[in-house]
């Protein structure tokens, strides 16, 4: 199977680049044929502009989705981006390297988003109309891939509980996971959260690499988070979540289907009042 690994921190020797080197050993010695995006060493250019556009005219005032659009659709997008863009295509799962930074994903990482993710590739794409949005959230040019994030926290694991300080981790994940991964089409993992990063000694790192291993075993067989689609009835016209659907969650964990719930929700025309 092919693996494309998107490693964002800038220091090789960094417990991320060990953790990058262990996945691209452990899933070729698997079978599997793994590429690495090492946003760093490529001098990835992690802002959004109108130099993203080959055919922008000059002085014009930049309305970034709609370039982005006519850029895809008219192949006038820079090679870089296309170039991810066809690793993404290539892929069959897609690993996420990259330290927890102010409660996100390094800058250079969400560059890589913003300029990758185009609109009528990740974006933008399918037929709108009734309870139907478009092809996201469970659909659209990536789906029938997997992703997974792994990664180091400077924390404890208590202050990223319920009751933690820093809010769960699900949450704070939630726009990466359900947003990111899951709005392409992508079927988002539970993601390999390594905590205490930066206080890890040498002693520790046996348990640790043998973690990681039975997760990266599992990338093609565990099973994903259960986020709703998007089509599958559950939202109304609005895109709204129907009623009697959610009973018991809270926050964003109404956008996963409960115990008992269909994958498919009977489709009609229920607003939610």
């Amino acid at each position: 199977m092919n693996v494309l690994l998107v490693y964002a921190h800038p220091e090789p020797r960094s417990l991320n680049g060990a953790l990058k080197d262990l996945a691209v050993s452990h899933l070729t010695g698997l079978g599997h044929t793994v590429r690495v995006s090492d946003l760093y060493a490529m001098n990835w250019k992690a802002t959004a502009d109108a130099g993203d556009f080959l055919s922008h005219p000059e002085g014009e005032r930049l309305a970034y989705a709609r370039a982005s659009k006519a850029a895809f659709a008219g192949g006038t997008q820079r090679e870089d981006v296309v170039a991810e863009q066809e690793k993404l295509l290539w892929a069959q799962a897609v690993i996420f390297q990259f330290p927890l930074w102010w409660f996100s994903m390094p800058a250079i990482l969400k560059g890589w988003v913003d300029r990758v993710f185009a609109y009528g590739f990740a974006y933008g794409v399918g037929v709108h109309g009734g309870e139907r949005w478009g092809d996201r959230y469970g659909e659209g040019t990536l789906s029938g891939r997997r992703a997974m994030l792994s990664v180091t926290i400077g924390g404890r694991a208590p202050h990223y509980t319920e009751r933690g300080v820093n809010g769960a981790l699900d949450d704070l994940l939630f726009p990466i996971q359900h947003g990111v991964i899951y709005y392409p089409g992508m079927e988002a993992l539970p993601p390999f959260s390594l905590y205490m990063s930066d206080r890890l000694t040498p002693e520790e790192w046996p348990s640790v690499e043998e973690a990681y291993k039975t997760r990266l075993d599992g990338l093609f067989t565990d099973t994903p988070i259960p986020f709703r689609r998007q089509n599958g009835g559950h939202y109304d016209t609005q895109q709204v979540l129907k009623p009697g659907l959610g009973l018991g969650a809270g926050g964003t964990r109404i956008h996963l289907l409960q115990p008992g719930e269909p994958e498919q929700h009977r489709l009609t025309s229920t607003t939610s009042g």
